[in-house]
Formats: structure tokens, C-alpha cells, sequence
């Protein structure tokens, strides 16, 4: 009696179990697939997708020396500041005075990279259901400082009635994505993401999900971050997180995975994607730079600045981005979050060599911050456009400034000047960027180059 009740019970879940995965599987067919179809740079490299991605590929560097006496006290001398000007690739800052009266300068940087993104997608939706159909992901990691402190400053000095009206709208973490909402019309969710230096590819990640799960057919994503200030470089110099050796060689100052890294160079920029569903794509025949194929999220829960030692945040949040989609020895390109510090660069190495075994030696790994220094909240929307455009090229970015590589594991990384896919992954050339965060946020996307078949990847 015992053993029919048993079998009887073994089989009804036997039952349950193959409903929940049919409906599983069929509920993950149902998700829509999500391609990139426009892309819009402001960086260190200058502004313009073709211009930076040019000067990327050609070695440039972007670090310059501060010579701003306001800096005299702080041992950190140099920046990766937006070039400004009116030549190719440059950023007329003079065309903005009057915006930057409202708005703050990462706002300013994301509806320039938005522009661009925008036109170069060529969606430019009219009607209610278009509009409302197409929404924005946009964050910064952090606020203005040196705009709180000087309003600060003024209200104690000069009183309130001498304080702007738009304080508040400048330092609001969401104002990039609201500007651009309001500029073009779009109606559909409007959100946005601070995760310290992880909040670009977050954006683009939580897009990506918006998409599949039929909140949008288009999504406006990535992040802006320009606060280079005295107090800003001051703050990340005190907590030790700067190179200071460089101050005399600054373009050499930017050098993940080299042994003589001493800290990141702060940088500045915006980087924008347009994500559409691939239907909407098709149908529209939009141009396609790459199909987004996974995105992955974990947290350290360790420390406030430092990952854990073992890389097993990034081990997770890497393998779970691959695993929605494709196999871990498909990867051909890993762009590393290695910002150029002792601690951060080895950990990651460590979280590859750890999840990819052998096939660590096969794929190519490089850091882009050699040569953009790192952009903080927008560096990893930057470097997804780098990793989209390496899908789509073929060509993979140098590691700039890798004069000593110090890599005690058996990981392949990228010369100091570009080289082609590997050989053997070039037909279906698949790449993954990483972004870690304080705190502990880790997170990884997964994008591959659309063959124009049914195949992902």
C-alpha cells in the first residue's frame, strides 16, 4: 500500500515537474530578443562613435595633467578629461552656457551621446503608441559635488534668495534620463540606475530585461558622469584609489594589469545605446551592430570598497550573463572592469581564469580604461559600445600602457596594440563586459554579432 502511494505520489510530481519546465521553456521562448541598433559616445577620447573608436583602436591615450592651482594640496595631477574645442571630435562646451545654467554637465553629456544614439538608430517615433512604446534607462554613479558645495557656499555667504531654482533638478541621479524623456517625447518607462562604477551596465542590462518582458520595444539606455573636481579627485585620492606616480607621465598613468598600476584616473563622458526588440528591428529594417545575449547581477557582500579576494562575485554574475544563452568557450572577448588598481585587476583575473578553466588561454581579454581612464558611473556603458563594436568589427581593443603584464594565471590578454577575434571564434564572435561597484555590485552583459539567422549569437 505504501509503495502505490509512493509511486502514485512520484509520478503525479514527476507530472508537476515536466508542466513547470515546459512552461518554463516555453515562457523563455516567449521573451523577445534584443538587438543594438544606434550608439552615441561623449569620452576622454573625444566625441563621435567613429572618431573615438578610431583613436581606441589606434593605442591613444587620453590622461593629461592637471595644472589647475586648485589642485596644488592633492597628491593626484591627473584626469582623463573630455577634450574641448571645436574641431574634430571635440565638445564645444560654449554651445551648452545656457544649458549648463539648469543642468548639470553629466546631463549634458548624456543628451549629446543620446543625440547621436538617436539619429543613428534612426527611431524617431510620432505617434502616442510609438512614444509610449519606447522608453529611457539612463544613471550616474554620483551627484555634482563641487555643485553642492558651492551652492552650499553661496546660500551661507550671499543668502537664499541668490540660490538657483534648479539646484535640485542638477543633482537628482535620474535628470540625464528625464531630459532626454522630455526632449524626444518618450513615454515608456523612464528609469534609472546609481550603482557607483557599475551603473552604466546596469542601465543597459535592466533595458535589455525591459525588452524581453515586453515593457518596451525600444529602450534609450547607458550613463553620464563628469564631476572631475578638486574635492571629487580629493576624496577618491584620500581614500588612496588614484595614481599619484604618473603625475609626470600622465598619458602612462592608466595601466591595468601592468605592475606598475598604483590607481585608476578618473575620467568623464557619456555612453548611450538604442536596444530594440528584434521584431521591431526587423520589421522597421533597422540597422543591427549586435544582439544582446545575457545579462548577469551579484553582490559581494564583503565590503565597502574592496571585492572579495576569491573573485566570486564576479565568477557569478560572469557566469550567469553566459549561461542564459550560450556556452562559456563560445566567448572570444572579455572586456575587464580592471580599473588599473593592485587589488581589483588580480581579483578579476582570478574570476576568469576561475570560470572559464582552459578557455581562458583561447579568448582575448583587455581593459579599455588604458585608454580612457575610468569614467565612473558611465564607464560601462562606454565600454559595452566597445564591446558591441568588436562584435561587429571583428577588432579587439589594445591593452594601452601594458608594458609589464603581471598575471600569475594562464589568462590571455590583449597586446598593447589591437589584434583580430581569435581564429577559431571568428565566425560567431561573441563578447562579455564586466562592472564592479563599491559596495559590492558586480554585474556582466553578454552581446554577440547578429548573423541575420535564428541562431542567438
Amino acid at each position: 500500500m505504501f509503495k502505490r502511494t509512493l509511486n502514485a505520489t512520484l509520478n503525479n510530481n514527476w507530472k508537476i515537474f515536466k508542466f513547470c519546465s515546459s512552461k518554463f521553456t516555453s515562457d523563455c521562448k516567449n521573451h523577445e530578443r534584443v538587438v543594438v541598433t544606434g550608439l552615441g559616445v561623449v569620452s576622454p577620447l573625444g566625441v563621435g562613435i567613429n572618431h573615438v573608436w578610431k583613436r581606441l583602436l589606434n593605442g591613444d591615450t587620453s590622461t593629461v595633467a592637471i595644472t589647475n592651482p586648485e589642485y596644488n594640496d592633492i597628491p593626484c595631477k591627473v584626469a582623463a578629461f573630455i577634450p574641448q574645442g571645436e574641431g574634430k571630435g571635440q565638445f564645444n562646451l560654449n554651445k551648452f552656457e545656457s544649458d549648463l545654467k539648469k543642468m548639470s554637465l553629466s546631463s549634458v553629456c548624456a543628451l549629446i551621446a543620446a543625440e547621436e544614439a538617436i539619429k543613428d538608430s534612426k527611431w524617431l517615433p510620432e505617434t502616442d503608441k510609438e512614444l509610449f512604446d519606447t522608453g529611457i534607462a539612463v544613471g550616474t554613479g554620483m551627484v555634482d559635488l563641487i555643485d553642492i558645495l558651492k551652492t552650499g557656499n553661496s546660500l551661507k555667504q550671499r543668502g537664499y534668495s541668490k540660490m538657483s531654482p534648479f539646484f535640485v533638478p542638477r543633482i537628482l541621479c535620474n535628470m540625464p534620463a528625464g531630459h532626454i524623456a522630455i526632449k524626444y517625447g518618450f513615454k515608456g518607462p523612464n528609469h534609472a540606475v546609481s550603482t557607483a562604477c557599475a551603473t552604466g551596465l546596469h542601465a543597459i542590462g535592466d533595458a535589455y530585461n525591459f525588452i524581453r518582458n515586453k515593457y518596451a520595444s525600444v529602450m534609450v539606455c547607458g550613463s553620464a558622469e563628469a564631476i572631475i573636481s578638486p574635492l571629487s579627485i580629493a576624496g577618491f585620492a584620500r581614500m588612496r584609489a588614484l595614481s599619484t606616480n604618473f603625475n609626470n607621465s600622465p598619458t602612462k598613468a592608466s595601466r591595468p594589469f601592468d605592475k606598475e598600476r598604483d590607481g585608476f584616473v578618473m575620467g568623464e563622458g557619456a555612453g548611450i545605446l538604442v536596444l530594440e526588440s528584434l521584431d521591431h528591428a526587423l520589421n522597421r529594417n533597422a540597422k543591427i551592430y549586435a544582439e544582446v545575449l545575457g545579462y548577469g547581477l551579484s553582490g559581494d557582500a564583503h565590503h565597502i570598497t574592496s571585492p572579495c579576494s576569491n573573485g566570486i562575485g564576479a565568477y557569478r554574475c560572469m557566469k550567469q550573463a553566459v549561461n542564459q544563452t550560450n556556452k562559456l568557450t563560445n566567448v572570444g572577448y572579455i572586456n575587464a572592469h580592471a580599473t588599473s588598481t593592485p587589488l581589483g585587476d588580480a581579483i578579476e583575473l582570478k574570476a576568469i581564469h576561475d570560470l572559464f578553466g582552459s578557455h581562458a588561454n583561447d579568448l582575448i581579454v583587455s581593459s579599455t580604461k588604458g585608454a580612457t581612464g575610468h569614467l565612473l558611473g558611465a564607464a560601462g556603458s562606454l565600454e559595452a559600445i566597445f564591446t558591441v563594436l568588436a562584435c561587429q568589427n571583428g577588432d579587439i581593443p589594445p591593452n594601452v600602457n601594458l608594458d609589464n603584464p603581471e598575471v600569475g594565471l594562464p589568462v590571455n590578454l590583449a597586446d598593447k596594440k589591437s589584434q583580430v577575434w581569435p581564429k577559431k571564434l571568428k565566425d560567431n564572435r561573441i563578447g562579455l563586459t564586466n562592472s564592479f561597484g563599491f559596495g559590492g555590485t558586480n554585474v556582466s552583459v553578454v552581446f554577440g554579432n547578429y548573423n541575420g539567422n535564428d541562431k542567438i549569437g
